[in-house]
């Protein structure tokens, strides 16, 4: 699928839910829906600078140059935050990736007006590496 496909399906799956309270509990599933990350990938170097919780990235580019992005965290909200990301970005190729920023998405559902300054922060450090790992040759 192409961010495209996957900005329409997470904003289809985001105008379904009435109040934040509901949008907040989906978030928090979409986390619990993750893969678990494998704890050899829960050190510094995939950790996401800039988060007030803890949050590892592990991305990979295929010779296709397709990315694949995993992920996890210690806090239920921002490892659903993780998940959304995934959701987006992941299994796209890097030169779309490099071209679409989650921002748009997360302004367009609503979610960047229900952030913590902090989670803002976090989650904008989060889509920066994903992009830097786009740009990256």
């Amino acid at each position: 699928m192409s961010i495209a496909d996957n900005f329409q399906n997470i904003s289809d799956d985001f105008s379904y839910l009435d109040g934040w309270e509901d949008k907040y509990r989906y978030v928090i599933e979409l986390g619990q829906g993750l893969a678990p990350l494998d704890a050899v990938y829960k050190v510094d170097a995939y950790k996401v600078k800039g988060c007030a919780s803890q949050v590892w990235l592990k991305i990979s580019v295929d010779s296709q140059n397709i990315m694949t992005i995993v992920g996890d965290s210690d806090a239920h909200i921002v490892k659903g935050l993780v998940a959304i990301l995934i959701l987006y970005y992941s299994g796209n190729h890097k030169d779309e990736i490099k071209k679409n920023s989650a921002t748009k998405l997360i302004e367009h559902i609503g979610l960047a007006d229900q952030l913590t300054p902090q989670r803002a922060g976090g989650l904008s450090a989060m889509i920066k590496r994903i992009q830097i790992a786009a740009e990256a040759e």
